[in-house]
């Protein structure tokens, strides 16, 4: 089998729910169940990669008369063919990688942690020599510059931490901001004044408080009131935010159809020529503007 990493930079706010919830939020996000962190399904992300490619417009296939089948080889037949073969791509969850917060300085700031990069070597196959991890004492942090700190300590919220930006311009901070830079917003500057690295206890506070709630009601067409139950919190993460996700290829297993991994992983993840990667729409709420995302695979 081939991998590739994959971020996901979201556009506007991404709701990837799991139904509803009895809770004080109705619609919350979904999460990893032993640590809270913010994922996006990996069986979402494989299904709007399917209709992406599924519904490519025929002058956009290049002339490519089997492009049905390579959709099936790729992805799996239809439901009612489902015990023809399997398919050939393997999407796992998308995970949060960097949090948009509220700065008292700065506007907002990416936010990350240890914990969250380590994740992330994982899908990059990467160790702690290409891309080390600092060791952050509780309610602090380390930033790429010190655009977003005042008087040495980082404001995001209602928190104030300790801050500090390593003399060495090649320490944590500014390599991990070079290799997103790299992958999410090549040709622009902003984001490295932005990334920091916060503790892992103040990280698990954020990702759990720093999400985007919205109230929704649903107005009854006769009285001009609320419907009676139709009141409810709607929860997503904000916009700018960074996840990222491994895809995964074997050959494929359709008869007649010659696809090595990296044939499957090339046809699902096709980029356009243009810098700002494949636009496409993820979770629910699509309507409302809810999940429009740009898919960007890592080189």
């Amino acid at each position: 089998m081939e991998s590739k990493a994959y971020v996901l930079h979201a556009l506007s706010p991404l709701h990837a729910g799991t139904g509803h919830a009895a809770d004080v939020i109705d619609l919350p996000i979904a999460r990893m169940k032993a640590t809270g962190i913010p994922i996006v399904l990996g069986s979402s992300v494989k299904g709007v990669l399917r209709d992406a490619r599924r519904h490519t417009p025929p002058d956009k296939r290049n002339g490519d008369n089997a492009w049905d089948e390579k959709v099936l080889a790729t992805f799996g037949p239809e439901t009612a063919n489902a015990a023809d073969h399997a398919g050939a791509l393997v999407a796992g969850d998308v995970r949060l990688l960097a949090l948009p917060v509220r700065s008292f300085k700065g506007t907002f700031a990416w936010v990350t942690s240890p914990l969250l990069l380590r994740l992330a070597l994982r899908d990059l196959r990467a160790t702690e020599n290409d891309y080390p991890i600092p060791p952050l004492a509780s309610h602090s942090a380390q930033l790429a510059t010190g655009d977003c700190m005042e008087g040495g300590k980082l404001y995001l919220q209602d928190l104030d931490i300790e801050a500090t930006v390593p003399a060495n311009a090649n320490a944590a901070p500014a390599r991990w901001a070079a290799l997103i830079r790299g992958v999410a917003f090549a040709g622009n500057d902003y984001f490295t004044s932005r990334f920091a690295i916060v503790d892992d206890d103040t990280m698990s506070f954020l990702w759990e408080t720093a999400t985007q709630l919205d109230q929704r009601v649903r107005i009854n067409e006769g009285t001009r009131t609320v419907d009676r139950g139709a009141l409810w919190l709607e929860e997503s993460l904000p916009a700018e935010t960074l996840l990222i996700g491994l895809m995964e290829a074997d050959r494929s297993r359709k008869a007649g159809m010659s696809m090595q991994p990296r044939d499957v992983l090339d046809f699902a993840l096709q980029m356009p020529a243009s810098a700002a990667g494949t636009i496409l729409q993820f979770g629910g709420k699509a309507t409302t503007g809810r999940g429009r995302c740009r898919l960007l695979p890592v080189a």
